[in-house]
């Protein structure tokens, strides 16, 4: 039953850790908003930070959450803004009582509650003795059986000693949220929620939604989605942003959703803030780090197979199409564990014969180290050329490029060698050798690797806790897991069915396939998504017959490994063909032995590629660009 109640108005006021206090006291001073939410948790926050709060080197919450709430605590009041953050990360009751004495001591009429049970690492050798006998922990793509997991995912099992677990969080949804808010919170402090957790939380407590009405739950999960990642809806990391000038660019407002009754949403901003809203910042963002069409969540799996998304002024674009079925029983448990050492280097060359270099370059070094026995003793050791020297160029830097070495190992003594490898062979260098000066980054580290599993949502102990303004009381209200729940199916994953013959639509150019497409990619995991779309729906026949999994692989390159796997689907309603490539990024962006460890800018590689493009298409792209 959907509520007759106005939109709810929530506003964004971070994606990230480093995004500063001041867009929480923005979103509330420069318009009308009911809500403000935060995400501040990326996978590498818990696991990087765990071992430091653990030996209390460290709050175990974000600063800039309480930097938003410090400075924006007056207004909150004032306008009665409610605030729903997970800036609490590994220590929500903690921010949540340096909160709640703030506001005491400006005698602020606010109530503060806190989000726990996501924590469960003082449970993880218990659930790891209950889990299943054949894989202790199930991962998240087990029942995948294309994927094949990294060679070392699972050291935490193997070696516990070796490589300990230093943090293991489940994703919670938004039931402890909405009741919460129904109990009478105003500003409630989370842990690790999931991104999407916070709005829909909010909306569900503004239109007091059923538990089971899974279509507007589905389409406040798309809207969390949609601005929980900060400016990226605003104009950041917007393939399109070269059609407009560096002022709009500069100091982007954050994003702000209304929400309908039925979870149809408008996507804006405050109008006073830079940036700008459009149907293609809208589904550049949609694409980004999905994992097909089906997304999950704790509270509900939506579809969005036929999303709409559509400009319905400036700055308002509707979105709407969604479909919301029950979640499954279970939901991720992102499991932190050290890996070992790693460190890296970069070195440059300049000039002529700049392939010969870099062969001479690592045959040097790989050399010296099966001279010495260490060859076989990394787990990684990987030699990456980056970018290519200007024919003809124009000033030095343009005929640089570098060599990044990476390496890990379990033993830092390992990688230790690797450094006296380089010192030996110093004087050996190429003609045109030279690098910076500091050397920081050559010292082995340890590092934190990340391995997503899966556990029962009946396992956890999720509850939200009030604390009383008057007698400081804490009150602690358990939700159980959800009420109905619906087994997981096979993702969705096919080639074009009935795919228009490309011939017919004429003569062609090669030219990057940019230069009709948008697009957004992210990471999950060890997973790689990839979003592109086009603007009509001559281009998005063409677009869908031309972009199978076949030409994706084709079209990576190198960048392809044959124990890869890749699913695609497709959207109609806004003409994107979506990717996901199984595998890229090893244990996760903590781990990663690539240079673009969170997919970022995978997206913008693919679109440079050239590809033949019917020459109509283009000439069309460039009357519309001048009108």
């Amino acid at each position: 039953m959907f509520s007759s109640k106005r939109p709810v108005r929530i506003a964004n006021c971070s994606g990230a850790v480093p995004d500063p206090g001041y867009h929480m006291y923005n979103q509330a001073k420069h318009g009308p908003v009911d809500v403000i939410t935060g995400d501040y948790l990326a996978e590498i926050n818990l696991g990087n930070d765990a071992e430091a709060f653990t030996n209390g080197q460290h709050s175990g919450w974000c600063q800039t959450a309480w930097d938003g709430i410090e400075m924006s605590a007056e207004l909150l009041a004032e306008r009665k803004i409610k605030v729903v953050i997970n800036g609490g990360m590994l220590n929500p009751k903690g921010l949540a009582i340096k909160v709640h004495e703030y506001i005491r001591s400006k005698n602020l009429d606010l109530t503060v509650a806190y989000v726990e049970g996501d924590n469960l690492l003082p449970r993880i050798d218990e659930i790891l003795s209950k889990a299943e006998e054949d894989v202790d922990l199930p991962h998240l793509d087990r029942s995948n059986a294309n994927v094949k997991l990294e060679e070392n995912s699972r050291a935490f099992l193997e070696h516990p000693d070796r490589n300990p677990i230093v943090s293991a969080n489940a994703y919670l949804g938004g039931r402890a949220i909405r009741k919460g808010l129904d109990e009478g919170a105003d500003i409630i402090i989370c842990g690790r929620v999931s991104d999407a957790s916070p709005v829909i939380g909010a909306a569900a407590w503004w239109h007091q939604w059923k538990h089971d009405d899974f279509d507007a739950l589905a389409g406040a999960l798309v809207a969390g989605h949609l601005i929980e990642c900060s400016t990226y809806i605003t104009g950041a990391n917007f393939a399109g942003f070269f059609q407009y000038e560096i002022p709009q660019l500069l100091n982007l407002g954050l994003g702000i959703v209304e929400i309908e009754g039925n979870g149809d949403c408008i996507v804006t901003k405050h109008e006073s803030l830079n940036g700008f809203v459009t149907a293609d910042t809208v589904k550049c963002q949609f694409l980004y780090e999905l994992q097909g069409n089906i997304y999950l969540n704790s509270d509900v799996k939506a579809d969005t197979t036929h999303i709409k998304v559509e400009d319905v002024g400036k700055d308002r674009v509707k979105v709407s199409g969604t479909k919301g079925h029950p979640p499954p029983s279970t939901t991720k448990l992102a499991v932190f564990y050290k890996g070992g050492w790693q460190c890296e280097v970069a070195f440059n060359a300049t000039g002529y014969a700049t392939a010969k270099k870099w062969a001479l370059f690592e045959a040097q070094i790989r050399t010296k180290l099966q001279e010495w026995n260490a060859s076989d003793k990394f787990d990684v050791l990987d030699f990456q050329w980056v970018g290519r020297p200007e024919e003809n160029p124009s000033c030095q830097l343009a005929s640089t490029t570098y060599m990044r070495v990476f390496a890990q190992a379990q033993d830092k003594d390992v990688l230790a060698k690797l450094g006296g490898a380089f010192a030996v062979n110093a004087m050996q260098h190429f003609a045109g050798f030279h690098s910076s000066l500091d050397m920081r980054t050559i010292v082995p580290k340890q590092y934190i690797a990340f391995y997503p599993g899966v556990i029962e949502q009946s396992e956890l102990d999720e509850g939200v806790s009030i604390i009383d303004k008057a007698s400081q009381r804490v009150s602690r209200h358990t939700v159980g897991p959800p009420k109905t729940t619906q087994p997981l199916a096979p993702r969705e994953d096919y080639d074009p069915t009935s795919p228009v013959n490309l011939a017919s639509f004429g003569a062609t150019v090669m030219a990057p396939i940019g230069d009709i497409a948008l697009g957004r990619s992210g990471d999950k995991g060890a997973n790689v998504n990839i979003g592109l779309y086009v603007q009509t729906d001559e281009e998005w026949n063409w677009l869908r017959s031309l972009m199978t999994k076949a030409k994706l692989r084709e079209m990576m390159g190198t960048d392809w490994k044959d124990w890869y796997y890749m699913e695609r689907v497709e959207m109609h309603d806004i003409k994107a063909v979506h990717f996901v490539v199984y595998g890229p990024l090893g244990r996760g962006v903590t781990s990663s032995k690539i240079l673009d460890a969170l997919g970022k800018g995978f997206a913008e590689f693919i679109r440079a590629v050239h590809v033949p493009i019917p020459k109509r298409f283009l000439q069309a792209r460039e009357a519309r660009a001048n009108l």
